[in-house]
Order: C-alpha cells, then structure tokens, then sequence
C-alpha cells in the first residue's frame, strides 16, 4: 500500500488532462505512476510528472450526457469522450449506487469485444486502476477506474467481423510466432487492424476447460508476449510493449471479475495480443540483449530512470514474469531492449 499519497497526489493531478493528446495519442500518466509507486520508485513521481505532463491536454468537455437506457448508442463515438468521463465519474464517483467491483462486471463483458480500443490502452489503464484499487479505495482511485472505462468506451474497436480463427500450435509461444504480419505496416494502428483477416486461434484450441484454466493460460500468454519482445521489439519498440502488457492488464484484473468472466477475457486478451503482434510483426527475429547479472528489479530502476512510459510498463510486466522465473534471461533482457530502442522521455 502507498503510505505516502504519492500515487493519489499524482492522479489527482492528472484526472485535470484528457486521456488523449494530439488527437489519439493516449495519456500513459496514470499507468506509468501507478507502477513506478507500486515498485517502490515513488520518491520520482512528481518530477517525472513535471516532465511528462508538458505534452498532456485538459480533460475534453462534456455534452449530453450517456443515456442508462441508450449507452450503447454512443459505444465508440471519440467525440463522446467527455461524456463518457462523466458517466463514468457519476457511476463510480459522483453518485455511486454499487461497489466499483459491481460496475466492472457490468461493463467489462460490454467492453471487452472492443478490447483494441485505443491501441489496448484502455484496458491497460483499467488494470493498473484495478490495481490501485485492490490496494486502497478512495476517490482519486475511484476517479482514475472512471477514466479507464470511459476511455475504453468511446474508443471502443472491436477486430473485424469478418475475421477467421485457424488452427494453432497448442503453447503461447508458438502461436504467437505463427502469427502472420498484416500487409502493409506504412501506416498507424487502425489501419494495420483493419487487414487482418486471420489470427490462430489459440485459447479454444488449447481446450480451456473452465475458469480455473484461465489464470495459468493467461500467465503463459503473457510470458510468451514478453519474450516475444526481447526478440521482435525491433518491428516497433513503443507498439510491440503492448501486446505484452494488455494480456498482463487482463490477469491482473481477473480476482475482481466474476468468475463467469474469465474464459471471455482469455479469449479477448489473445486476440489484442496477437492483433497487435500481426500489426508490427517484423520480418525476422534478432538476438535478445543480454542483461548479465542484471535483476528484474534493477532493471525496474533502469527504466524508470530512462523515463520512457513504455519502458516502465514493460518493466513492470517483466518483473511479473520474473517472480514466477527467476532464471529466465529471456524476459529480463525485454525490459533491457525497451530502454535500449526507445528514446529517453
């Protein structure tokens, strides 16, 4: 738990910026803090803040409110933001009527089909919210939930309908390598997302037999996804961090869902990680930086010092993965090539 109310200073601070800038980049702030608190690197936060909040914009304004009976009418309308925000700010906030573990499953099965949603940002930022939450609950928190969900709610992108399933091989890593790269890959992310026309399909041809597969079929996911990056991170430093911490966003808010919820959230977390890893897949893999004697928490620090935001939330992942493998060099010299590729912030 934060005793400092470092991370509730820091998000009260940001909840006054949108969760977007320069038109669709997304506002990693919320994220980045509540990592660097939850890691033990909180002593930097509000300096970091100084620095990343120069390229932020204020929080869009509100219009006609979300209907209760009409919501769906406004699923993934951008210019909804504000609106969306508010909804969400009444829910869990303003004028609560149910626990906040009761408005997450009321909306995360609405949501989920549309887990794409700004690059997967929103459900990566719902995690770390969740996160904060299970650790404390108070309104900064509470507030921070609201702005994950309502992010997720105009940005809503669910993958093609038309999109085919096919066969896989049965472990994570495989699958993933079996992911073909969409055709072009000149342009941004929605554009990449509206080529693909097949993913294997990984969840149901492993035969996930219940809920109490989903943990370990979730965990494999994503230590595949982070050792996927310490090879491929080249087909793009920044995007390519994603595909490993949307799944891991997913796990994490598992003990907060239904059970009943588990088995959909498996299924969706596979397909934004392998959409994004289809979308900038490169051509081949180059060899793994070697970290040395280099711990996952050291390199936590690392990245934290570097400053990047997706550098911090790689490490974050990374050092998930590395409670559950000590040995495995692979994952910790994933968060070593983030800070390596990635510019400085």
């Amino acid at each position: 738990m934060d005793t400092t109310g470092v991370l509730d200073e820091a998000l009260e601070r940001l909840h006054t910026t949108g969760p977007e800038f320069d038109d669709w980049l997304s506002n990693h702030g919320p994220m980045a803090v509540e990592a660097l608190v939850r890691r033990g690197e909180g002593g930097g936060v509000h300096r970091w803040l100084d620095r990343y909040t120069t390229r932020l914009e204020d929080r869009p304004a509100s219009g006609d409110a979300i209907r209760d009976d009409a919501w769906a009418d406004a699923l993934g309308d951008p210019r909804r933001l504000g609106d969306w925000l508010d909804h969400f700010d009444r829910l869990l906030v303003a004028d609560p009527r149910e626990p906040w573990r009761a408005v997450l499953a009321t909306w995360w099965p609405r949501l989920l089909p549309g887990i794409a949603a700004g690059a997967t940002h929103p459900v990566i930022r719902v995690g770390h919210a969740v996160v904060g939450l299970r650790a404390e609950e108070n309104a900064p928190r509470l507030r921070e939930l609201a702005h994950g969900l309502g992010y997720w709610a105009a940005r809503y992108q669910p993958l093609p309908a038309d999109l085919a399933l096919v066969s896989s091989p049965h472990a994570a890593a495989e699958a993933l390598r079996a992911v073909p790269p969409v055709a072009d890959q000149s342009r941004g992310i929605v554009h990449r997302l509206d080529q693909l026309t097949e993913l294997p399909d990984w969840p149901t041809a492993r035969d996930v037999s219940g809920p109490d597969d989903v943990p370990g079929r979730l965990t494999e996911l994503v230590d595949a996804a982070v050792r996927y990056y310490a090879t491929h991170a080249h087909g793009s430093a920044v995007m390519l961090v994603h595909a490993a911490t949307a799944p891991n966003a997913v796990l994490r808010t598992l003990p907060d869902l239904p059970r009943a919820l588990w088995e959909p959230g498996l299924a969706a977390a596979w397909s934004a990680s392998a959409a994004v890893t289809a979308a900038y897949r490169p051509a081949g893999p180059a060899g793994a930086a070697h970290p040395g004697s280099a711990s996952a928490e050291e390199l936590f620090a690392r990245a934290a010092a570097h400053g990047d935001e997706h550098a911090i939330k790689l490490a974050d992942t990374v050092l998930d993965v590395a409670a559950r493998h000590p040995e495995d060099v692979v994952a910790r010299s994933a968060a070593l090539r983030a800070t390596e590729l990635i510019d400085p912030l």
